[in-house]
């Protein structure tokens, strides 16, 4: 209910939640699929990572382990390649996949990867957009000015911050991925076989990233119907 009316377009919050969930399932399960394929090589994920990082010349990164699952990711400020539980020390074609596709993000980063480079940069911005969007908005909703307007817009601007965050991870992802099914490929990493499970594993991955820029996306559509051009009475 907004102000006593009906909400039209909560459809769109319900169409966000469910293909996140129906994304965020689909990757669990074919992680934990493969994650019982132990790879004919039988390197681990870190073993691999590291294979891949020197064949690429990139001495300077360092591999870590840290707790938890499915929470690998590449830190450009630190040159950091942050490996989880169900990675790190596994030789199953799934974690030597993840291993591949976080390099992936390495790789970018040593190659200058515009997409990449223009994420890295969006960070502070799309946090401190999401951040404050919805108090300004509440805020704008709330008092009784010439400024209310001019509040709830800015507050969708600075949501508008974090959906572009999410709209450039895309192709920053898709081209990680690509990278490493490439790299696992030439470096014979994995068999042909092997290669086909590793390549489930990131395409149900990356639907996780498009989930979520889809659910943005409509939840800024939504405050645009709800809010944009909004005037008082």
């Amino acid at each position: 209910m907004i102000y006593g009316y009906y909400d039209s377009t909560y459809w769109m919050v319900i169409i966000g939640i469910v293909i996140s969930l129906v994304a965020s399932s689909r990757v669990k399960s074919s992680f934990n699929k493969y994650s019982h394929v132990r790879s004919l090589s039988g390197i681990t994920g870190a073993q691999a990572a590291q294979k891949i990082l020197q064949a690429e010349g990139l001495y300077d990164v360092r591999i870590n382990h840290i707790s938890g699952n499915l929470n690998d990711h590449y830190d450009p400020r630190t040159k950091e390649l942050n490996l989880s539980d169900a990675t790190y020390a596994s030789a199953s074609v799934a974690a030597i996949g993840v291993a591949a596709h976080e390099c992936g993000h390495a790789i970018q980063d040593a190659n200058a990867y515009v997409p990449l480079k223009i994420r890295g940069a969006l960070v502070p911005v799309a946090n401190f957009g999401s951040g404050v969007s919805w108090f300004l908005i509440i805020i704008g909703l709330f008092i009784n000015s010439s400024a209310s307007q001019l509040l709830i817009n800015t507050g969708i601007i600075c949501f508008s911050a974090a959906v572009l965050f999410h709209l450039i991870t895309l192709p920053v992802e898709f081209n990680a991925s690509a990278r490493a099914v490439h790299i696992l490929d030439e470096r014979g990493l994995l068999t042909e076989e092997e290669l086909k499970m590793t390549k489930k594993v990131l395409s149900a991955a990356a639907l996780t990233y498009v989930a979520s820029a889809a659910a943005m996306v409509l939840q800024l559509l939504r405050l645009l119907l709800l809010f944009g051009g909004r005037r008082r009475d």
